[in-house]
């Protein structure tokens, strides 16, 4: 049997501080099941998505997108639908007119973990691509840049105020990738 769910209209959902005054993130949406839209600073609707875990996707989003991410509006729902979640999502965008960018062209840029090798200075490029290195160098150098660009973000969340520790995956270093852990 499927119980109606009441789709809120997301201009009637309060703007929620993606990092609080005690630099926290909403972890009251820990476990919860849900829809969320994510704002940039002047409250522009930068990405819609759902998730079993509402807290969780959005640790992932702000060290995928941290100059994007600073508002947040959610409805949770009790139990899990894909179909109910996607209702919710369908008529979010339709509410926005336009797609999201992170819902159209930079959708990988959301929804993947960083890739930090477009994100290689010159120099690491060409270090990277001397012909004289063997795998274990082109990781370690890979690593290197990882580290580099994990710093960046955590600085720039540091500055944003955030106290909540974020752990990357030390394993997708190696393939020049960050994601939580």
């Amino acid at each position: 049997m499927m119980t109606e769910i009441n789709i809120h209209n997301l201009a009637n959902l309060e703007y929620i501080p993606y990092i609080d005054e005690n630099g926290q993130l909403p972890e009251n949406y820990q476990g919860k099941i849900g829809v969320y839209a994510i704002f940039d600073q002047a409250k522009t609707l930068q990405f819609v998505g759902y998730s079993r875990d509402v807290y969780l996707s959005l640790r992932q989003h702000l060290v995928r997108q941290p100059q994007q991410c600073y508002w947040v509006k959610v409805q949770t729902i009790e139990r899990p639908s894909r179909t109910v979640l996607e209702n919710i999502e369908k008529a979010w965008m339709a509410e926005n007119v336009a797609i999201p960018v992170g819902n159209g062209e930079q959708k990988d840029k959301w929804s993947q973990p960083v890739d930090v090798k477009t994100l290689m200075t010159d120099e690491e490029q060409a270090n990277y691509q001397k012909p004289t290195n063997d795998e274990l160098t082109q990781i370690k150098i890979i690593k290197n840049v990882a580290r580099r660009v994990e710093a960046e973000i955590l600085a720039a969340l540091e500055l944003r105020g955030l106290k909540t520790p974020l752990r990357f995956h030390p394993k997708l270093k190696e393939e020049g990738l960050l994601d939580l852990k």
